[in-house]
């Protein structure tokens, strides 16, 4: 078995954080139960593109005891947990590639590795490894990174097509990727059925509302009670705000009052020159988007005279009028690269989901169109079921009458 990982010697530590975890993710855990038992995804190779968490663990070793054949590389240069990763090869026997703190160049030389195992079915967080799929599947490899793309190119004609051919879909996990996957579908160059897992009703209300917000602030402050200003281009989201009682303007009007930006949006450039030219001394700007594309960072660059390092994950940039702006973890996903992510019970939800969108795209492959899919209500049904089972709430159920009630449109006032 082939991995890259930082130190195997780290394996008994990780195993300990693995089944903590595992001990919050009760949805998860009757669902690996079930997959024991059935093993419904016997035959799948399954690459996946994660963040290699004490969750995504649970995650991972519940598809491999569904048959799977899983190979598991980083969805993020800095989010990755050594300990885990070594866990994972060392106990589990599961291939992994993944370093934290790993460059750009290892960074796709392990996505290449995911890919090498020619998968039947991928699962991404961010859409980096079935765009690099994609780039193959409409013959345009010189959008591929160098590393992949020189991989590619070693490859006999029989083994690209059925590196392309072999893929009956896939599953996303964040808004990121499912925005470059809808964006690939509309251009017409996606190749295989997607589920966008990130849309789920147990998955976004929970991890992207919860989650993020609980890991992000555990990231950056580890408190609460700020004076809180949003700033937003969409009006629906920026009357939510109003309504819910905060302060609404634009990011060029909040620049020179804020001490602390947070930029959550997936898109890029959110945080601008023009709005750190602004910034008072002191501010501190982090990103809990996907990508480190969110503060314009190479424009902060050439803006400063000085950069130094000045904790783990904390960079003073000095302005040329001596004002100081403190980047957090690089520019990347601050909940991730400067703390530990989403808490166990949140993931718990949103990895149950990927466990049974995987077995629902190996069950239905075959009759699904290249295209991006919502998750299918019973499976978001059914998780939400065996959440609040987890947690001894029971609920009503519809009476006969009430469902004739509800399908039926004779009976008015």
């Amino acid at each position: 078995m082939k991995y890259d990982i930082r130190d195997v010697k780290l394996a008994d530590q990780g195993r300990l954080r693995i089944e903590w975890a595992g001990n919050t993710m009760p949805v998860l855990r009757s669902i690996q139960k079930r997959f024991e038992k059935e093993k419904p995804l016997r035959g799948v190779r399954l690459s996946a593109c994660l963040h290699v968490t004490t969750e995504t663990a649970n995650l991972v070793t519940a598809l491999q005891a569904g048959g799977a054949k899983v190979v598991l590389c980083a969805s993020n240069p800095l989010s990755t947990q050594d300990d885990v990763a070594a866990s994972l090869v060392k106990h589990h026997k599961i291939a992994v590639h993944a370093i934290k703190g790993e460059n750009n160049a290892t960074y796709y030389r392990h996505i290449q590795a995911a890919l090498a195992q020619f998968p039947t079915i991928t699962m991404d967080d961010g859409a980096d490894l079935v765009s690099s799929l994609q780039f193959i599947a409409c013959g345009r490899t010189g959008g591929l990174h160098p590393s992949v793309r020189r991989w590619y190119r070693t490859l006999a004609q029989r083994d690209r097509r059925r590196l392309v051919e072999g893929v009956i879909g896939g599953t996303e996990e964040t808004t990121t990727g499912v925005i470059r996957l809808k964006a690939m579908e509309r251009d017409g160059v996606l190749s295989i059925p997607v589920v966008a897992v990130n849309d789920a009703m147990t998955k976004h209300l929970f991890d992207n509302r919860y989650g993020t917000g609980q890991s992000t602030i555990d990231g950056i402050i580890r408190g609460m009670g700020a004076n809180v200003i949003v700033t937003e281009a969409d009006p629906l989201r920026a009357l939510e705000a109003t309504m819910d009682g905060y302060r609404v303007m634009p990011l060029a009007d909040a620049a020179p009052v804020g001490d602390l930006f947070v930029s959550v949006t997936g898109d890029i450039h959110v945080i601008d020159a023009r709005h750190l030219r602004r910034m008072k001394d002191g501010a501190i700007v982090c990103n809990s988007g996907h990508f480190d594309v969110e503060v314009n960072l190479p424009a902060l660059k050439k803006m400063s005279v000085r950069k130094r390092r000045m904790r783990p994950f904390v960079d003073e940039y000095t302005l040329k009028s001596g004002r100081r702006v403190f980047v957090l973890g690089e520019g990347r996903l601050v909940n991730l690269a400067a703390a530990e992510g989403h808490p166990a019970c949140v993931m718990d939800m949103s990895f149950a989901n990927q466990a049974l969108c995987a077995e629902f795209m190996h069950r239905n492959a075959k009759r699904l169109e290249k295209r991006v899919y919502p998750v299918p209500a019973e499976i978001d049904a059914e998780i939400a079921r065996l959440k609040l089972a987890s947690m001894g709430v029971k609920i009503d159920r519809l009476t006969r009458e009430q469902k004739h009630y509800l399908s039926s449109w004779e009976m008015g006032t």
